[in-house]
């Protein structure tokens, strides 16, 4: 199997090479650094320390070596050692082992990174397949996969020799395939809620135009698919998405293009999602793109801190980090503060990290001649450097050395696994044997939290919020400014503290990122067709509608008795109110009707006294004074309308109205009848005189006038007026008003009043050029013409009116139309009456009757 392992690694290279199109790097080959400690059981350590720097340039290639060291990810080294030494120290765990281990560095490629593991199992710093030294031997497990990709390439060969794998990377659920991956073992928390945090952030400051940044693999599509689903169902809308290919696919043009889409996205909130290594063109780029208005959302697993001398993370400050939460191991700093080259001069990796860190030279008289300071410590170091807590990383493959050991200890006491070597006095153990053990490991570390390897059984990550803040004097920090406890119940999940966060100098205050600016309160949102919910128009709410908070998808109703505010942004209590005395308009008719009826009744009187009089003679004296009782009463009858409604007004408005002008106008039906019927009378032969007398105008008026209380009868009886309540006519008020009840009846009503009236016309007219010298016909023929043209125009006139103008309508017609009678009928002859009492003479009637009839026997001599 190795050969033909080895004839795979030697073509793979060119074959690679051939595939890509303008690779960014083409690696040149060289001896990779290893650092190895003798044990009795050997533990792989498998990190990414080195980088890739573009060196050499050709039209096509672009050579790189590992010259620079990444200086940060060293912490991942002193994890192990400090958990090895911690467990070489304990006498209760691997009594009379010691462990040891040897450090390898990895590549994001495929072909480096099988390589780094053929080197391991051979033993040999060059990959001998088929050779086995005495080291490999002891060889028990492999802590590495500083991300998925990593994990999957060492697996590849890993697996063939059944040899444990550890990852401390974020969690990858295709790892947890153990059809394909069975010797893989994930420590690190599910991330399965990061989305979640994220998006918990957005709304919080109500971000909800946000762009995405992904590496085009196969967890950058998952965190996609995640976060898209949390967005939509919280309404925060995705602005672009810009997808980062991973290193091998990476060509040289793709910074060009892929840095000025970010920094032209209408988005001011960024989230990226990724590791270090395939997000390298957002940091290591040969030409520097800074984007300095764009507020970043990201996870430590993408540690822009980590870079070249010279290149410049200012586009990435006041980034908010979102870096999963591991507790403190109290020793570690303690020990960080005793690393330095003299304690560990076979530890050729602290070499160039102290070379890197501190910039001094190896050579020990150089480094006096440089003056570098001999008391050089860890915690001197920035943030860009190192980092003194312990990573949630560092925190994994602590874990993982304390997981080996347990597994070992296990196998120790039962010895059952163990087997004596023929050739020599030692310990042998065959590393797929612990596959059983770590399955089912569980333990707790020294700081108390409990550590699975059974990966159904590992938790969700809880996550702190750091502020990635760069000092105006270059210092590097991170702040926790929040945290997000995803166990933790709804409201208690999701913590921040605003007044901690510092944004960078283009935001003075929290920063805002919508596709549209949010609607008042007052308005409501309207989408525009086609494009993303998050981009709408803001539209003011309707009439009698509000909308008391922002970003309403539509107003609400008022309820009944309120209506909106001038800003339609609450509903304010209605006022419930009335055709009024005290109002101008209520005062106005009250007035009005108090003077008519008050006239009406020194009408009367001047008839009384003068009812000897010819004039009041004339046309029936009893009908005259019914007409001007019965008008009076209609002046009268208008108050009911005015003042609060009652149970007893609303009974009595519309029959009183009715019955009232039904004898007023049955009296004048009554008096053109007279007057037709005194003409008749005057012929010699005429039937027409037993009609004359006060009996039949009565007559008429009694059974008219009863008809209509047979009408108001039959409507109180089956559905009575009553109070009620009109909230919709004003907006601001509520009206209270007299439910008609049965409506059907009140127009039968009016069209039993106008049905008499339009028979009182034309009665008068017919009548009104008869020979008389105090003839009415003609003052009742125009009476009778403005009592029609009120009521008709009072029809449209009220079915279009509303509240209190409903009532004013309905009283003025009563008005209007009893004073034109009045005014028509009996204004001329109170004239005659108080200003001409001449004409009202026997001897002036008589000298009219004569003058008459002169002249209507020159008009027609040959009459009979």
């Amino acid at each position: 199997m190795l050969p033909l392992l080895f004839l795979f690694l030697v073509l793979e290279l060119p074959l690679s090479m051939n595939l890509k199109e303008t690779p960014l790097c083409v690696l040149k080959r060289d001896l990779d650094p290893t650092y190895y400690r003798d044990g009795d059981l050997i533990v792989g350590g498998f990190f990414p320390l080195f980088l890739f720097s573009v060196k050499e340039f050709s039209e096509f290639q672009h050579y790189c070596s590992q010259l620079s060291f990444q200086v940060k990810h060293y912490n991942q080294v002193l994890a192990l050692v400090f958990a090895v030494e911690e467990v070489n120290k304990d006498p209760n765990l691997l009594p009379n082992i010691t462990l040891g281990f040897q450090i390898y560095n990895t590549y994001p490629s495929d072909v480096r990174t099988l390589e780094s593991s053929l080197m391991w199992l051979s033993g040999q710093r060059m990959a001998v397949p088929n050779y086995h030294c005495e080291k490999q031997g002891k060889s028990v497990a492999v802590i590495g996969g500083a991300n998925s990709e990593l994990s999957i390439q060492m697996a590849s060969l890993l697996e063939l020799y059944k040899f444990p794998q550890i990852t401390y990377g974020p969690f990858d659920p295709i790892l947890s395939d153990k059809v394909h991956f069975p010797s893989v073992y994930q420590l690190a928390p599910k991330d399965s809620t990061l989305a979640l945090g994220m998006v918990h952030l957005m709304v919080h400051f109500n971000w909800t135009w946000v762009g995405l940044v992904i590496t085009d693999n196969t967890k950058g599509e998952t965190f996609l698919w995640n976060i898209r689903q949390e967005m939509a169902r919280k309404g925060v809308c995705v602005a672009s998405v810009q997808k980062i290919p991973s290193t091998e696919k990476y060509t040289i043009n793709s910074h060009d293009v892929i840095m000025p889409r970010i920094d032209g996205s209408s988005a001011n909130v960024i989230v990226i999602y990724g590791d270090t290594n395939s997000l390298m063109t957002l940091q290591y780029a040969q030409k520097p793109y800074l984007i300095l208005t764009k507020i970043w959302i990201t996870t430590s697993h993408w540690d822009f801190t980590i870079r070249p001398q010279d290149m410049d993370v200012q586009s990435f400050n006041r980034a908010l980090i979102f870096a999963g939460q591991s507790k403190e191991i109290p020793s570690f700093k303690s020990f960080l503060r005793t690393v330095n080259p003299a304690k560990y001069p076979e530890d050729i990796f602290l070499k160039r990290f102290w070379n890197s860190a501190f910039r001094c030279p190896f050579d020990i008289i150089a480094r006096e001649q440089e003056n570098c300071s001999q008391n050089a410590s860890l915690e001197m170091l920035p943030l860009r450097y190192f980092d003194m807590s312990m990573s949630s990383q560092s925190y994994n493959i602590y874990n993982a050395v304390y997981a080996l050991a347990w597994a070992l200890h296990k196998v120790l006491l039962t010895r059952s696994e163990m087997e004596y070597s023929k050739d020599e006095e030692g310990l042998v153990l065959y590393p797929w044997k612990l596959h059983s053990l770590l399955g089912n490991m569980q333990f707790n570390n020294s700081v108390g939290d409990q550590v699975f390897m059974d990966e159904k059984r590992i938790p969700v990550a809880n996550y702190n919020i750091n502020n990635f803040v760069i000092l105006d004097n270059g210092t590097e920090m991170l702040v926790k400014v929040g945290e997000f406890i995803a166990h933790d119940s709804l409201g208690e999940d999701f913590s921040i503290h605003v007044n901690v966060i510092m944004w960078n100098q283009f935001y003075i205050e929290t920063p805002r990122s919508v596709c549209s600016e949010s609607c008042g309160s007052g308005f409501w949102k309207s989408s525009r067709e086609g494009e993303s919910i998050c981009c709408f128009d803001c539209m003011p709410c309707p009439v009698g509608e509000i909308s008391n908070q922002t970003d309403m998808d539509q107003c609400i109703m008022c309820p009944e008795d309120e209506y909106p505010n001038r800003e339609r942004n609450r509903c304010l209590s209605k006022i419930e109110t009335f055709l009024s005395f005290g109002e101008p308009l209520g005062m106005t008719l009250s007035c009005t009707a108090l003077a008519f009826c008050l006239l009406t009744v020194i009408i009367i009187g001047v008839f009384v006294k003068h009812q000897n009089t010819p004039i009041v003679k004339a046309n029936n004296r009893t009908l005259s004074y019914t007409l001007l009782l019965s008008l009076s009463q209609c002046f009268l009858s208008s108050l009911l309308f005015i003042g609060q409604p009652t149970s007893a007004k609303c009974l009595l408005q519309q029959p009183i109205f009715g019955i009232t002008f039904t004898m007023a106008i049955s009296s004048i039906l009554a008096k053109t009848i007279t007057v037709v019927l005194a003409f008749k009378a005057t012929r010699p032969v005429s039937r027409s005189r037993k009609w004359l007398g006060s009996r039949a105008p009565i007559s008429v008026v009694f059974i008219c006038s009863l008809i209509q209380v047979t009408i108001c009868g039959i409507w109180l009886l089956v559905s009575p007026p009553f109070p009620d309540v009109d909230p919709h006519s004003e907006p601001k008020h509520i009206i209270l008003k007299c439910n008609e009840g049965l409506l059907i009846a009140f127009y039968f009503v009016l069209g039993y009043m106008g049905l008499l009236a339009l028979g009182s016309f034309t009665v008068a007219f017919l009548a009104r050029n008869l020979p008389d010298t105090f003839n009415e016909a003609k003052f009742i023929t125009f009476s009778m013409l403005v009592f029609c043209s009120v009521w008709i125009s009072f029809l449209p006139t009220y079915q279009s009116s509303k509240g209190k103008t409903m009532v004013a309508v309905e009283v003025f017609s009563i008005l209007s139309s009893s004073a034109g009678l009045l005014g028509c009928i009996f204004i001329p002859k109170c004239y005659v009456i108080l200003l001409k009492p001449q004409w009202n003479t026997q001897e002036w009637v008589n000298h009219k009757s004569y003058a008459r009839s002169r002249h209507h026997s020159k008009a027609f001599p040959h009459a009979s």
